[in-house]
C-alpha cells in the first residue's frame, strides 16, 4: 500500500507518542446547485487498511444541528468508526433555518434540481476525486431529518450510493410540500397519516430519477415503536416503498428477534440482501446509531 508523505509523518508521530492530528475540516467544493450547504470532511490519521481505494461515509445531521455539531455528538459514532478503520467521512450542514434538510420542495425531490440533495451529491462527487475514494464504496447515513434526506439521496442519486442506513425517517417524498416550500414540515407525514400502496410509494422514488434502470443502493431502515416525532407508521410505509422498488414481497424472508440489540427485531426482505428493516421496540425519537450494525450493512 502506497502512503502519502503526510500520512507517513503522522504515523511516525503516533509511534513516537504524538497526538492524532486529524480534525474536521471545512472545505470548498464545486457546487452548481441553488442550495449552498457547507461541507466538512474528516480524514483520519489511520489509512484505510482494506483492499483497494477507501470508502466514504456521508453522515447527515438532524434538525437543529449542523455537520460539526453532529460530528462532535457523543451519540453519533462515525468519527470513532473512521478513526478505527480509516475511512473518510463527510458531514454536510443544512443551509435552512432550524437546521432541517429540504425534503419538501420539488428542487430537492428530483435529480439535479438545485436543492439540498443536489448539493450533497456534489459533495460526494468532489470527495471521490479529492480523497481517492472507491466510487463503489460510497455510503449514506443519517437520523431524523438526516434519515429523510438519506432516503431522498437513495431515490434521486442511486448511481452514486452503494448502501444507506437511515434512522427514524419517512418514505422518500413523504414530506413533499403542496406549495413547493423549502424544508417545510408536513404534519400528515410526521403524524403517520400519509398512506399509499407500495406501487404508489415506489413511483415516488422512480419519479425522482425518471428513466433510471441501473442498480440501486441497499437499504437499511431503523425506526422506534415509541417515536413521538415521526410516527412509527412511517416504518412500514418506507418498507412498502422499497419492496416495490426492488420488486420484493412485503413479507420478510427472515426475522431475527433481539438483534442487533435486545427488544430490536431485524427483518430481511428478499434473498439478495437489498432491504433490511430494524424495529426498535420501546425506543423513541430517534433510534441511536448502531455503528457495528451499520458498518456491517455497508460492508466496511
Amino acid at each position: 500500500m502506497a502512503w502519502s508523505m503526510s500520512t507517513l509523518v503522522r504515523l511516525v508521530a503516533l509511534a513516537a507518542g504524538g497526538v492524532m492530528g486529524a480534525q474536521l475540516t471545512a472545505v470548498t467544493y464545486p457546487n452548481n446547485a441553488t442550495s449552498k450547504p457547507q461541507m466538512h470532511v474528516y480524514v483520519p490519521d489511520k489509512p484505510w487498511s482494506g483492499q483497494g481505494k477507501g470508502p466514504l461515509v456521508v453522515a447527515i445531521h438532524s434538525c437543529q444541528s449542523s455537520g460539526p455539531s453532529y460530528f462532535n455528538n457523543a451519540k453519533i459514532p462515525w468519527r470513532q468508526g473512521s478513526d478505527r478503520k480509516g475511512y473518510v467521512t463527510v458531514w454536510p450542514s443544512s443551509p435552512n433555518n432550524g437546521g432541517c434538510w429540504d425534503v419538501s420542495s420539488k428542487r430537492s425531490l428530483v435529480r439535479n434540481g438545485g436543492g439540498d440533495s443536489h448539493a450533497i451529491a456534489n459533495m460526494i462527487l468532489y470527495a471521490i476525486e479529492k480523497y481517492n475514494i472507491d466510487k463503489e464504496k460510497v455510503f449514506v447515513t443519517g437520523g431524523s431529518s438526516g434519515g429523510m434526506m438519506s432516503n431522498v439521496m437513495a431515490a434521486a442519486y442511486p448511481d452514486l450510493i452503494r448502501a444507506v442506513s437511515l434512522y427514524s425517517g419517512v418514505p422518500a417524498g413523504c414530506f413533499v410540500s403542496s406549495g413547493g416550500g423549502v424544508a417545510q414540515w408536513n404534519n400528515s407525514c410526521s403524524g403517520g397519516q400519509s398512506r399509499a400502496s407500495a406501487e404508489q410509494w415506489g413511483n415516488v422514488v422512480r419519479a425522482m430519477y425518471p428513466g433510471y434502470t441501473g442498480p440501486r443502493p441497499r437499504m437499511q431502515v431503523w425506526h422506534g415503536s415509541a417515536d413521538g416525532t415521526l410516527n412509527p407508521n412511517n416504518y412500514q410505509e418506507t418498507i412498502k416503498q422499497w419492496t416495490n422498488v426492488f420488486g420484493l414481497s412485503q413479507t420478510p424472508t427472515s426475522t431475527v428477534q433481539n438483534f442487533p440489540e435486545r427488544n430490536y427485531r431485524t427483518e430481511n426482505y428478499g434473498t439478495e440482501g437489498m432491504l433490511q428493516g430494524i424495529w426498535a421496540q420501546g425506543v423513541g425519537h430517534s433510534v441511536p446509531s448502531n455503528l457495528t450494525a451499520s458498518e456491517q450493512w455497508f460492508g466496511i
